[in-house]
C-alpha cells in the first residue's frame, strides 16, 4: 500500500481525512546552527516500520523504536549545505511502504528582539481580554466543545486573539512596550481550561483563541507597532487529554505515568543541602494536580521535543520571549540545556522562569551563574520577582504607621538584591493571574496605588502589569480565581460599558489610566530607568527617597508613604540633591526646587529629574 501524506501546514491540522500519520513538528527550516532534527511520528503500527529519505543535505542518524508500537522517533542531520524543499520519508513495514512529504523551509532572516529593563510588559488572559471573533467561541470538532458561559467564573469567556488585534492601539496608548499572554496552545479539555495551562496539542494554537496564523499575524501587527509579544510555555506538565496520556510513546514519557504521585509544592527540597530523596522526588517528579501529568525531562528525546518546540515557534511565529511556567518543577539541567540550545539559534534570546518563592534567596537560585547555586548553572537569564510582589502588597496596602512596616518593607526587600546574579534581569509586578489584585477592593482615592505603580516602573528590573491594573480592576483570589481575571467591559458583545475607551470609563479609572500611560510613555527609552544604578535611603518615618543614575544623569523617587504629612530635613539626601537644585517633576512637569526643610502631604509621590 502506497500513501501520500502531503505537508502539514503551519496549523498542525491533520492532513488528508485518509492520513494516519502525524510528524511533529509538522515542518523544519534549512539553515538552523543546530543540524540533529528528531521528527516524533505518530501512525498506527508505526513504531517498526524501515525509514529511508533521499534528500540532497538530510540523512537519518538514528531510530528511535518507543514502548507504543504507534510511536517512532528519527533523528535527522540537516546539513548546513541543505536547502528548503520537500523530501520524502519512505517507511517500509515488510512489503508494505508509506510515502510521506516532508518540508523543510527556508529561515527569513528575522530575529527577535529580546525584552529587557527597558521593557514594560502587560500580561493578558486572552480568553478574559476581548472576543472579537464570536464565531471561534465553540469549535464543534473538539474533543471537549465547552460553550461559552460568562456567568460561570471558572469558564469560557470567549476571548480570543483577534479581540487583542483589536485592542493593540489600546496597549500601545498605555505606553507598554511588550505583551505577555497567557498560554495560547490548545486546550483541549473538561471544562474547557481556559487558562491555557494543560497543553493537548504543542504545535496548535486552541481553535477558540484563533489559528497558528492569526498567532502570527497578531505578532507581527504587534511589532508594526513597537510592541514585542513573550509566549507563556508549560514544560513541566501537559494537560490529562494530551494524547500522549492515551497512548505513551513510552512509559517513562512521563514522571509516575499512573498518578500516584502529586507534588508537595515545596520548592525549598530544591536547593535544601539536607534534602531526602523522598521529598525532593515529590517536588520535582510529582504530578502539579491531576489534570496536569508530569513530563519527564530527564528523558532526553521528550527533551528534544520540547526544545524543538520552542525553537519552531520562536522562528514560526516571531516571538520574542519565553515566559515558562512552574520552572522550578521540571528537571533543572536538562532545562539549562533547553536554554543554551535556543540561544544557540537566537543569542541572547530572554527567557523568565516563574520561580515561585516567597524568599529572595531561592528565587536567586535559579538565575544564571548564580554563585549561591551549588547543583550547577539553570542557565536561566530572567526570574520572576515574587518577593518583592509579596513586599509590595503589604507595604503599599498594609499598616504604614508600625515600625518597620509600609515603606521600610520595600527598603529591607531591595538590601537583599545582592543575592541576584543581575538585579536587572528579575521580572517585577505587582500581581498576575495566580494572586490577589494588587487592589483587593476599589479604592477611596489613587495615593496608594499611584505609589505601588511608580515603584514598579521605577524600580531596577523588567516591569510587568496585569491587564486591567489601569482600569482599577480588583480582585480576591480567595473567592475565586475568576475574580482576578475578570473579563475587560467593552471587550465582549453585549457589553453596556467600554472602558477601552475615556468615555466609558469613571473618573477615576480615567485618572489611573493616564497615570499609567504618562508614566510608561516617559519610561519608553529612558535609559537612566532601564539601566541606571539604584541608590535608595533608609525610610525616615515613613518616607522612601531613592535615585537612578546613569552616565551623569539621574531621577530621584520621593514617597510620603503615610496617611500624615511629614516634615522633612532635606540634609537627610545630600548625597543626590542639594538646596536650591531644582529638578522637573514627571508627573505633573512642574518646577520642584529643593530647600533645606519640606513638607510632603499624605501619600505625596515625586518623580523628579
Amino acid at each position: 500500500m502506497l500513501m501520500l501524506l502531503c505537508g502539514f501546514g503551519a496549523s498542525a491540522k491533520k492532513s488528508e481525512k485518509n492520513s494516519d500519520v502525524r510528524i511533529d513538528p509538522p515542518f523544519w527550516w534549512a539553515g538552523m546552527k543546530n543540524t540533529s532534527v528528531q521528527l516524533l511520528v505518530n501512525a498506527p503500527q508505526i513504531r517498526d516500520a524501515e525509514p529511508s529519505v533521499s534528500y540532497p543535505g538530510v540523512t537519518i542518524d538514528s531510530v528511535v523504536r518507543l514502548d507504543s508500537p504507534n510511536y517512532q522517533i528519527i533523528y535527522l542531520n540537516v546539513a548546513r549545505s541543505a536547502t528548503a524543499g520537500k523530501m520524502d520519508i519512505f517507511f517500509k513495514t515488510g512489503k508494505k511502504s508509506k510515502t510521506v512529504k516532508y518540508e523543510l523551509k527556508q529561515r527569513d532572516g528575522v530575529l527577535p528582539t529580546p525584552f529587557t529593563s527597558a521593557d514594560v510588559l502587560y500580561l493578558i488572559m486572552p480568553d478574559r481580554f476581548a472576543d472579537g471573533d464570536t464565531a471561534n467561541n465553540v469549535v464543534a470538532d473538539m474533543k471537549f466543545p465547552v460553550p461559552v458561559n460568562r456567568n460561570n467564573p471558572s469558564g469560557r469567556h470567549g476571548g480570543d486573539l483577534k479581540g487583542i488585534e483589536n485592542h493593540l492601539g489600546y496597549i500601545d496608548s498605555l505606553g507598554m512596550t511588550a505583551i505577555w499572554l497567557n498560554p495560547v496552545l490548545e486546550n483541549d479539555m473538561p471544562g474547557g481550561s481556559y487558562h491555557g495551562y494543560a497543553t493537548t496539542d504543542y504545535y496548535r494554537v486552541d481553535p477558540r483563541l484563533g489559528s497558528n496564523e492569526e498567532y502570527a499575524t497578531l505578532i507581527a501587527k504587534a511589532h508594526e507597532r513597537g510592541l514585542k509579544v513573550v509566549m507563556d510555555m508549560i514544560f513541566n506538565h501537559s494537560g490529562s487529554e494530551h494524547p500522549w496520556m492515551h497512548d505513551m510513546p513510552s512509559r517513562d514519557w512521563f514522571n509516575h505515568p499512573d498518578g500516584d504521585l502529586m507534588t508537595n509544592f515545596r520548592l525549598s527540597t530544591i536547593n535544601d543541602p539536607y534534602v531526602s530523596d523522598y521529598d525532593y522526588e515529590r517536588t520535582v517528579k510529582g504530578w502539579f494536580v491531576p489534570s496536569m501529568p508530569d513530563l519527564n525531562q530527564s528523558n532526553p528525546h521528550v527533551m528534544k521535543y520540547l526544545i524543538q518546540n520552542s525553537v519552531w515557534w520562536i522562528e514560526y511565529s516571531k516571538i520574542d520571549g519565553i515566559r515558562m511556567d512552574t520552572y522550578p518543577y521540571a528537571d533543572m539541567m536538562p532545562m539549562a540545556q533547553w536554554i543554551k540550545d535556543v540561544q544557540l539559534e537566537y543569542p541572547g534570546y530572554n527567557i523568565v522562569g516563574e520561580c515561585w518563592y516567597g524568599d529572595v534567596a531561592g528565587t536567586a537560585f535559579w538565575q544564571a551563574s548564580n554563585r549561591l547555586n551549588g547543583k550547577g548553572n539553570p542557565e536561566l537569564p530572567t526570574v520572576m520577582d515574587f518577593p518583592t510582589m509579596l513586599t509590595a502588597n503589604s507595604a503599599f496596602n498594609g499598616d504604614t504607621q508600625q515600625y518597620g512596616k509600609g515603606l521600610n518593607e520595600i527598603y529591607n526587600r531591595l538590601s537583599l538584591d545582592y543575592l541576584y546574579a543581575d538585579p536587572h534581569k528579575v521580572l517585577t509586578f505587582l500581581d498576575n493571574h495566580d494572586t490577589d489584585r494588587f487592589l483587593l477592593e476599589m479604592p477611596a482615592d489613587l495615593g496608594a496605588w499611584k505609589q505601588g505603580v511608580a515603584f514598579l516602573l521605577t524600580t531596577r528590573g523588567i516591569p510587568q502589569i496585569y491587564y486591567g491594573t489601569e482600569l482599577l480592576m480588583h480582585g480576591n483570589k480567595k473567592r475565586s480565581d475568576g475574580d482576578i481575571r475578570l473579563d475587560v467591559p467593552g471587550g465582549f458583545p453585549g457589553d453596556s460599558r467600554n472602558e477601552f475607551t475615556a468615555a466609558g470609563r469613571s473618573e477615576m479609572q480615567n485618572e489611573a489610566f493616564e497615570f499609567i500611560s504618562r508614566l510608561a510613555g516617559w519610561r519608553r527609552g529612558n535609559d537612566v530607568i532601564a539601566r541606571g544604578a539604584l541608590k535608595h535611603f533608609m525610610p525616615e518615618n515613613g518616607m522612601y527617597v531613592y535615585e537612578r543614575s546613569l552616565d551623569g544623569k539621574c531621577v530621584i523617587v520621593i514617597m510620603n508613604g503615610t496617611d500624615r504629612t511629614l516634615d522633612v530635613d532635606m540634609s537627610i539626601y545630600r548625597e543626590i540633591m542639594q538646596p536650591g537644585e531644582a529638578f522637573q517633576d514627571v508627573m505633573t512637569g512642574e518646577e520642584v526646587t529643593i530647600l533645606p526643610n519640606m513638607q510632603f502631604a499624605p501619600r505625596a509621590l515625586y518623580i523628579l529629574e
